[in-house]
């Protein structure tokens, strides 16, 4: 790890190469602000990503053994959390690698199949969790296929990146804590974007590889 620490300037611009040049505007930029600033302290306190990974599966794992829908509700911000500045200080830390992504995909994977879980004892459908687990999955595996032919990522953020994903579990939890009606209609509205998003991800890498 390098004495200095990245400039925020410096930071973004790592994370935007390491996301295949991607755009940092709206959402993005206000989230890496926020990201480098917790990854800094992170970073002071000797905390590496992969220990941030593995707080965020705990959370995940945490999740799914509540009965309290607002302690599953914290301990899924707290995942999200963890998973979302791991990236950050494997950045600031100059240690992202090859295995550090390989590790943060699978425990993202699995996170997310945990998150559905819960989503399917707050009521979703069978086929409807597992059909979101599924479309959400290929589309990051459509991204990480391209890295192993020695392309860059796609470059484009999604309307319903793993950030929105979360946010959607949150909603649901809600309704389920308020008793509110609508949460299939809500799931299905979820699945059309992710079907959006999959569709604009496999025409990205379509256009890449001709």
């Amino acid at each position: 790890m390098k004495s200095k620490i990245l400039n925020q300037s410096e930071f973004a611009l790592r994370w935007s190469e390491l996301h295949g040049g991607a755009a940092i505007k709206g959402a993005v930029a206000g989230w890496l602000k926020i990201s480098y600033r917790v990854a800094k302290i992170f970073t002071l306190i000797r905390f590496t990503p992969n220990v941030l990974t593995g707080m965020g599966l705990f959370c995940a794992i945490g999740m799914i053994l509540t009965s309290n829908y607002w302690v599953a509700l914290a301990l899924l911000v707290a995942s999200l959390f963890f998973d979302g500045v791991d990236g950050s200080v494997a950045i600031l830390q100059e240690r992202a690698s090859k295995w550090g992504a390989l590790v943060d995909s699978v425990v993202d994977r699995i996170s997310e199949a945990l998150w559905l879980y819960i989503g399917w004892r707050l009521g979703i459908p069978t086929w409807l969790a597992l059909a979101m687990w599924i479309v959400a999955s290929t589309q990051e595996y459509a991204r990480a296929r391209m890295a192993s032919l020695g392309m860059h990522e796609v470059g484009i953020v999604t309307i319903t990146e793993r950030p929105v994903r979360a946010i959607f579990m949150a909603f649901a939890l809600l309704f389920k804590i308020f008793n509110l009606p609508g949460l299939t209609i809500l799931s299905l509205i979820f699945f059309a974007a992710l079907l959006f998003s999959f569709a604009q991800v496999l025409r990205a890498t379509f256009l890449k590889l001709h």
